[in-house]
């Protein structure tokens, strides 16, 4: 029977030194190995993800041992091994070590989960504005994968915490063992005992506190605090000084839509022969095609013809697997070989940075975890190093220019699709684009809301800004386009002005996709 004096005791250890030092000893452990595996952990999840089998391989093999074998026979392997190879290391250094390794192959598949559970298409937006595999996954995916992680690592601290009595098989004196010397001496199991599970459950219940607060951070679902926002870089008039005046035509471009500028001459994006399959599938066979600077030309046909494909391989979104693709001039991502051949070039993301083409894609991509300001300051600060208050400044007015400024720090989900849509153009030209290109823009939203980002569009390309729009809109395409292209099966069908192609084509199968489009449409 459970007596008033043997809980008094036991509340008494509580506060005993002696124990107090081996619960913080219990800390050490598992706070140093759940830091060093959790980083371990990360890297062996990115080798699970390689697409090189050999690293993919590697990585697998490690985690299929550590997650098989018993976590005490690694911590008595390591006691007993390292010594035999020249290695001393005291019995806390080594616990440290063998719970850090074996904690590696849990946190490696937790992390890997987080990371698979994050859109594809955040990647892709990334890519698109010249992000690095690195800086997307520091700066996208892992900031949204945190929520499917947190959990997982957070059941692994505790466990870990609660684990650390494994440690006194090598002689690491920590809190279990030391409940164990006491009651050795003075047989109270309940009351020792006892307190070594409260001082336990106090430990395991900070990391779960911790949990609650993170998982709060990073919960898109969380209302953040409204910040002010910096002042718009003016000089003593209401309109920006400091952006670049290409910047700022594209702001005034949006915002008003009175400038007209005519289309150039001059070749700006020349596709040639370009073909690409996916397997045995071919998407695109031989598509030529010259695009002049300031030109809008609209893409046009069924789904499945290529058209979003060719799109994705102007921005180097996807690799060539023949032709070539130049903007003003230049390849993306390619360089010539000595034999004239093209190769893809080392640094693929400053290659996609350098040609500063905007891509505005069908479900807008924005990054969940930011908001509306932040998604248009991303690349601006973090890809071309612009100084954040002159990317705020900037992106405050294109907020504005598309009528938005109220929304500035709305993350996407509370954002309309027409509000999305038009903070993802407001992104893209963030970066002072030379070639926009737009992935069915419309298609996404309800009939309502398609007017306001078409709109956005229309201003853009009066004032001269060289566009390829895949759209099935067209009204839209009559209004707008230089060039309406019409492609089936991963080739050119017809192409012309908006009148030929639209209101009098020639080919039968541009004939009964228009007559489809325009029956949907009643």
């Amino acid at each position: 029977m459970i007596t008033v004096t043997a809980i008094q005791a036991a509340i008494g250890y509580l506060f005993d030194p002696f124990l107090a030092k081996g619960a913080l000893l219990a800390i050490e452990i598992a706070a140093l190995a759940m830091v060093g595996g959790a980083i371990l952990g990360l890297i062996l999840a990115l080798m699970r993800l390689s697409s090189v089998r050999a690293v993919s391989s590697a990585a697998w093999s490690y985690i299929w041992f550590m997650r098989g074998t018993p976590v005490i026979l690694q911590i008595i392997f390591l006691y007993d091994a390292l010594p035999v190879v020249g290695i001393e290391l005291d019995s806390f250094t080594t616990a440290v070590l063998g719970f850090m390794l074996n904690e590696a192959a849990f946190s490696a598949e937790i992390i890997r989960g987080g990371i698979l559970s994050v859109d594809r298409k955040q990647s892709l937006a990334a890519a698109s504005f010249g992000m690095g595999p690195l800086l997307t996954l520091r700066r996208i995916i892992l900031p949204q994968a945190m929520r499917a992680i947190l959990p997982g690592m957070a059941n692994q601290g505790i466990s870990m915490i609660k684990g650390t009595s494994i440690a006194s098989v090598i002689f690491v004196n920590e809190l279990t063992f030391r409940a164990q010397q006491i009651v050795g001496q003075n047989f109270k199991f309940f009351t020792v005992f006892a307190a070594a599970g409260v001082l336990y459950l106090v430990m395991t219940s900070a990391v779960a506190v911790a949990q609650y607060y993170l998982e709060r951070a990073f919960n898109p679902e969380t209302e953040r605090k409204r910040r002010p926002t910096l002042p718009a870089l003016t000089d003593g008039v209401d309109r920006p000084a400091a952006p670049p005046a290409r910047n700022l035509l594209w702001i005034d471009a949006v915002r008003t839509g009175d400038t007209l500028v005519p289309v150039s001459e001059d070749p700006f994006v020349v596709c040639y022969n370009v073909q690409k399959a996916y397997g045995q599938k071919e998407i695109l066979r031989g598509i030529d095609l010259v695009i002049k600077r300031g030109e809008v030309v609209v893409l046009m046909g069924p789904s499945g013809s290529g058209k979003s494909t060719l799109l994705r391989l102007v921005n180097h979104l996807e690799p060539l697997d023949w032709g070539q693709i130049t903007v003003d001039g230049k390849y993306v991502g390619y360089e010539k070989q000595l034999g004239g051949g093209l190769r893809p070039t080392r640094n693929l993301a400053k290659a996609r940075a350098d040609a500063r083409i905007g891509m505005v894609f069908q479900h807008f991509n924005l990054f969940d975890h930011l908001t509306a300001l932040e998604n248009i300051v991303e690349a601006p600060v973090h890809v071309y190093g612009e100084p954040m208050a002159k990317a705020h400044a900037l992106g405050l007015d294109l907020l504005s220019a598309v009528g938005l400024a109220a929304h500035a720090d709305h993350l996407p989900h509370r954002l309309s699709g027409g509000q999305q849509q038009r903070v993802a153009i407001a992104r893209a030209l963030a970066i002072s684009p030379r070639l926009m290109l737009f992935d069915e823009p419309t298609s996404a939203l309800d009939p309502e809301l398609v007017g306001e980002v078409l709109a956005v569009i229309r201003r853009l390309a009066k004032a001269g800004m060289t566009m390829m729009v895949v759209t099935h809109e067209v009204r839209f395409a009559r209004e707008v386009a230089d060039r309406v292209i019409f492609m089936d099966e991963g080739q050119v069908i017809e192409e012309g002005p908006p009148n030929e192609v639209l209101d009098h084509p020639k080919h039968e199968r541009t004939q009964r996709f228009l007559r489809m489009v325009e029956t949907r449409a009643e």
